[in-house]
């Protein structure tokens, strides 16, 4: 961890933030965390436990029941287009247009993220970067594989050159050697200052790479360590712990309410 973000202004922060569907599904409870510059935050959960919700609600993408996210100090869901200037998103099924070569798409969506300032040059070494062959940069999307999308569009993230990056499950789709590629470019984008919260199951990346990890279950934070107070720890014990203890107690406490009905 970068040790000037101990006093730095968060770049993003989850304060009581609770989402609630129309059919009753609390998909976030009370949810409190804090990532600064030059830290990553790894989100770790099974499938429903509010991962991407979470990611949802700092794009505005859908709106919190209760609670609010701030990106670089802005309310995300009062100001989404003010604080939208502040964060790149990579999502796990990165969509471009199919039909367009890599240069073709990395030019219109850095163009359409406001930046205007950036030639060929430029777009062929961020897609360097990415570990993207060159052999490739001309090629149409409709023929990448879903890992090559996925380096598209983290390329895109780093043109956009925003403070803060959300990632969900970005290491979805890419191999081993492109997994190491993925965790040593994050840890640069990390150096570089940035704040990075990232949704992942990926336990052995999260653990190598992150400044914090946070273990979500049904909407609630059951845990959050950082990285010292991981070392030595079995972090996929843990999470198998905490997630088996945090089913226990809500069977038995659900288990005492049907008693009393």
């Amino acid at each position: 961890m970068n040790m000037e973000a101990i006093n730095q202004t968060p770049l993003m922060e989850a304060r009581n933030l609770s989402k609630v569907y129309e059919d009753g599904v609390r998909a976030l409870d009370e949810l409190n965390l804090i990532v600064k510059p030059g830290e990553i935050f790894s989100m770790l959960g099974g499938n429903g436990a509010g991962k991407t919700t979470t990611i949802n609600i700092f794009l505005d993408f859908i709106q919190p029941s209760s609670g609010n996210a701030f990106i670089n100090g802005i309310d995300a869901n009062e100001q989404p287009l003010e604080a939208k200037k502040h964060v790149a998103f990579v999502s796990e099924n990165v969509q471009l247009y199919p039909n367009f070569t890599a240069m073709q798409n990395i030019d219109f969506f850095t163009r359409l993220g406001g930046r205007s300032d950036y030639n060929r040059n430029d777009y062929e070494a961020a897609l360097t970067r990415v570990g993207l062959q060159s052999s490739a940069f001309d090629k149409k999307l409709k023929d990448f594989s879903k890992g090559m999308r996925q380096k598209c569009g983290i390329a895109i993230a780093i043109l956009k050159d925003s403070p803060a990056i959300l990632l969900d499950e970005p290491t979805s789709g890419l191999d081993p050697k492109a997994g190491r590629e993925f965790t040593k470019l994050i840890g640069e984008l990390r150096d570089e200052g940035k704040g990075i919260l990232m949704s992942t199951h990926d336990v052995f990346r999260a653990k190598e790479i992150s400044d914090h990890v946070g273990i979500l279950n049904n909407g609630v934070l059951v845990t959050h360590r950082t990285r010292s107070e991981l070392t030595g720890v079995n972090l996929e014990e843990l999470y198998v712990e905490y997630m088996a203890g945090y089913m226990d107690e809500s069977t038995a406490t659900l288990t005492n309410d049907l008693d009393h009905v």
